[in-house]
């Protein structure tokens, strides 16, 4: 019989078992994570929840492969995580669009890396601008656009290489309340329709509830998991829903904030 939180081994798209990172630094050694034992299962939405400080975006960097555990291991599809894959995508808070580029061409970079033909990549840029709803922007160059508009290039970009795993560090951190939430519904219907495995950072508990199918609840540095909380509420979710309510006193509670 498995642990509440385990997941079926053919149904893991990642798995972490025993992932340690401890930086060297001039003042001593600082631990960022303790022991992390985690399964993330294919096409689902994961949420990182933690105060700052707690490691959610150096697990992140792990799951990319942009670092390395000190101890442990984390395997994608049943082979270990040691560098960046193409089949892995991260979309940062701060956008990374390049601003000489238009946004047609930021959003078809990733495939230009990968040789893609001008005419073949343009053509897939296109149509993902479309799908989040910035197919008349296409031309424009990053600066012209809101905070809302670049994040959603942001997503197109890395939609463009059909990746597998989307990884995304609390991406609308700096948005107003209203392009958060509009950004928030954009993101579950892109979700949806492209049947990728996300895994998404962020403290803010709400943002967590209206999004994940699970919630992992980290403790407070060094991090570690305190408690994966699968979150039974249909979307598209409202806070004043009494289901909603009732799993927000539960993770409130976990959290040690009730």
């Amino acid at each position: 019989m498995r642990e509440k939180g385990e997941v079926a081994r053919e149904e893991v798209k990642i798995r972490i078992r025993g992932v340690e990172r401890t930086f060297h630094e001039k003042e001593g050694d600082n631990q960022a994570l303790d022991p992390v034992d985690l399964d993330i299962r294919k096409g689902e939405f994961f949420c990182l929840l933690g105060p700052n400080g707690c490691g959610k975006t150096t697990l992140l960097h792990l799951i990319a492969g942009f670092d390395n555990p000190s101890r442990g291991l984390i395997e994608m599809d049943g082979r270990v995580v040691v560098e960046p894959a193409s089949r892995c995508v991260m979309i940062f808070q701060n956008y990374g669009l390049f601003p000489w580029r238009t946004v047609l061409d930021n959003v078809a970079y990733g495939l230009e890396v990968r040789g893609v033909g001008k005419k073949e990549r343009q053509e897939k840029a296109r149509n993902v601008l479309h799908m989040v709803g910035l197919g008349d922007v296409a031309g424009r160059y990053p600066r012209t656009l809101s905070g809302g508009m670049q994040q959603r290039a942001a997503i197109a970009r890395a939609l463009a290489v059909e990746p597998e795993v989307l990884l995304m560090d609390e991406p609308f951190a700096a948005l107003d309340a209203m392009t958060r939430s509009g950004m928030q519904r954009e993101l579950l219907r892109i979700w949806r329709e492209s049947g990728c495995t996300i895994v998404f950072v962020t403290h803010d508990l709400d943002e967590a509830l209206l999004l994940a199918d699970r919630i992992a609840i980290m403790t407070a540095h060094p991090g570690s998991i305190r408690e994966i909380v699968p979150i039974d509420v249909q979307w598209p979710r409202s806070m004043a829903d009494s289901a909603y309510l009732e799993f927000r006193g539960k993770i409130q509670k976990a959290m040690g904030l009730l």
